[in-house]
């Protein structure tokens, strides 16, 4: 089973790569000349160095190989050049793809993400039949996943074997960078948490939701897409979990819309705009914070026989993780 990865330098990539050569695969690694290996130091897989924009590059990668799991994004919420994250988000993926069917690729399995979903104000759980336009994308993240979503969808249409899964808010360790979700944890470790706003996020143990890409690759039928999401939870309830866990205080003061919103604007004007600093806060964040992205997994769990675990223990190994890669200090 020769498999082609990219963004295994990376969280979730790392532990999808991890899972393959757990189970005898055969890995060929994308990575970038400027890359971090921590997290595939101690894989015993090639590695090509290369980019998504760099078709080559993954003509290369690809070579002989049977599956192509297509991780790697640009996941930031605020960026000074916003184009970056459509070049790879967008052009990337349209890349992956025409290399993919150029190599002769069995199967490509994309991971896109559950915020090219639709999300309403009225209760229910979105699924992946939920309607969605790309007017509902708030912010050039969510906009440039829904855009490489788009072009996964048509390729399965036209009879490419794709498949796509749509992770949550993993969690777990080997969040190097960190990711925006790792960064909740690495806050409240800092006590950067005196307040909070009243929404929610589903969470999934970054273990559960790798084996959900495997499982994709295996019992998946091509053009589908599933939603890898784990348990639905307020930010006040992930906060009290972290408090649980870590012995420090969860805050008890909950921020109204118009403040938030308001420390929003400075973060995007003042912060971003002006001083070219990367905001704690931006316009977009609030907004997209405005609805509580709560899903099933019905479909993956029905179909894929995916049956993701309770999220404490992927929040008690981030914690320990942050720690140990000082983080927290």
């Amino acid at each position: 089973m020769k498999c082609f990865v990219t963004g295994a330098t990376g969280f979730l990539g790392s532990h999808v790569a991890r899972q393959l050569l757990a189970r005898g695969g055969d890995l060929r690694l994308l990575i970038r000349s400027t890359s971090r290996l921590d997290n595939i130091a101690d894989i015993a897989a090639e590695r090509v160095v290369g980019e998504l924009r760099d078709l080559d590059s993954l003509k290369k990668g690809m070579a002989g190989c049977e599956f192509v799991f297509h991780v790697a994004a640009d996941y930031r919420l605020w960026s000074l050049n916003s184009q970056e994250l459509y070049d790879s988000n967008v052009e990337g993926t349209r890349n992956i793809l025409q290399a993919a069917r150029d190599s002769g690729v069995r199967r490509v399995i994309y991971t896109s993400s559950v915020a090219t979903m639709g999300f309403g104000n009225n209760g229910r759980l979105t699924d992946e039949k939920s309607p969605v336009t790309l007017s509902n994308m708030i912010g050039d993240y969510k906009r440039s996943k829904f855009l490489a979503e788009q072009l996964v969808i048509e390729a399965g249409r036209s009879g490419r074997n794709v498949v796509m899964v749509n992770p949550t808010t993993p969690v777990g360790e080997r969040d190097i960078k960190p990711t925006p979700s790792g960064q909740i944890v690495v806050d409240f470790l800092r006590r950067k948490f005196p307040v909070y706003i009243d929404t929610g996020l589903n969470l999934v143990d970054v273990v559960d939701c790798a084996e959900g890409h495997l499982l994709a690759m295996e019992k998946a039928q091509p053009g589908e897409r599933y939603i890898l999401g784990g348990e639905n939870l307020t930010l006040k309830q992930i906060l009290d979990k972290l408090g649980a866990i870590t012995g420090l205080p969860s805050p008890q003061v909950k921020l109204p819309y118009a403040v938030a919103l308001a420390a929003g604007v400075v973060g995007s004007v003042v912060v971003g705009k002006m001083l070219k600093r990367e905001p704690r806060a931006t316009i977009e964040a609030v907004r997209i914070a405005r609805k509580k992205m709560f899903v099933t997994s019905a479909k993956a769990e029905r179909d894929l026989g995916w049956n993701p675990r309770p999220i404490d223990g992927a929040l008690q190994r981030a914690v320990e993780w942050f720690k140990a890669n000082g983080y927290a200090s």
